[in-house]
């Protein structure tokens, strides 16, 4: 290895790891030390990421204030370091961390807030694909219903929420002031996908939570009836069923539908 790809080696880890070897290869200035002059580039290198999950997650900054937030992205810096050239991709771990990584546990609005952010980003960098149309559900035979099986749209997911995040979020959207955090006595159950170029989501019953969740495993519309029946009212199964359908057709929620064997 050359002198300079050697000091360049050093140079990046004594950022990305804090390794103080490359101190040898710089002198102090006659007002500062190395470790300070170094010490510019460590800090201007977190900036940057801090930066970027700014961007990534911009109501939680809101959120927080900048001075809270600033101090909570450096702190995610020191705890997972980027590993990835493309920075879109490193804040993914951010919700986790605001769960697990004190103080930060003890408030998990944090941690919801940042969850449903990186769901929404999630779901405007999903691959395009066509959407099911009402009247594509014309083309199947009355008694074919039972064996239809879907296929959801690859921007769309599902998040659980302990808290009143998505109301926080909501206010902070709309420049209001939004509500105290508060724990929910249920999880509220999201749905968040892309209809047209748009990142969406809605709050979903638990009936319905668990049909979308059982139909993007693959279980058939006849299965799906069964276990609506064990909910609510057993003969208005097949009906609730169908309403929960049509609304993912209108919303663009699904790839395909196709009849099983």
């Amino acid at each position: 290895m050359s002198d300079f790809a050697r000091q360049q080696a050093e140079f990046q880890r004594g950022i990305l790891d804090g390794d103080d070897t490359v101190l040898a290869e710089i002198l102090d200035s006659p007002r500062e030390k190395r470790e300070t002059l170094f010490g510019v580039y460590r800090y201007a290198y977190g900036s940057r990421l801090v930066e970027a999950m700014r961007n990534d997650h911009e109501l939680l900054h809101l959120y927080l204030g900048d001075e809270m937030f600033d101090e909570m992205g450096h702190a995610y810096v020191k705890a997972r370091p980027s590993a990835h050239p493309n920075l879109r991709w490193f804040s993914q771990g951010l919700p986790e961390f605001l769960k697990s990584a004190r103080p930060y546990s003890d408030h998990p609005v944090l941690s919801d807030l940042a969850a449903l952010e990186k769901a929404l980003n999630d779901a405007f960098d999903a691959a395009e694909s066509k959407v099911v149309e009402l009247t594509d559900m014309a083309r199947f035979a009355p008694e074919a219903w039972s064996g239809l099986s879907f296929q959801p749209h690859p921007s769309a997911s599902r998040l659980e929420l302990a808290t009143n995040a998505a109301a926080i979020w909501l206010a902070l959207k709309n420049d209001e002031t939004p509500s105290d955090a508060t724990r929910l006595e249920q999880p509220a159950h999201l749905l968040i996908w892309r209809q047209d170029v748009t990142p969406m989501f809605r709050e979903l019953s638990a009936e319905e939570a668990m049909m979308w969740d059982e139909a993007a495993n693959g279980t058939p519309f006849g299965v799906l009836c069964e276990m609506l029946a064990t909910y609510d009212d057993p003969d208005g199964a097949a009906g609730r069923g169908a309403g929960f359908l049509h609304g993912w057709i209108t919303a663009g929620l699904l790839t395909d539908v196709s009849v099983g064997s």
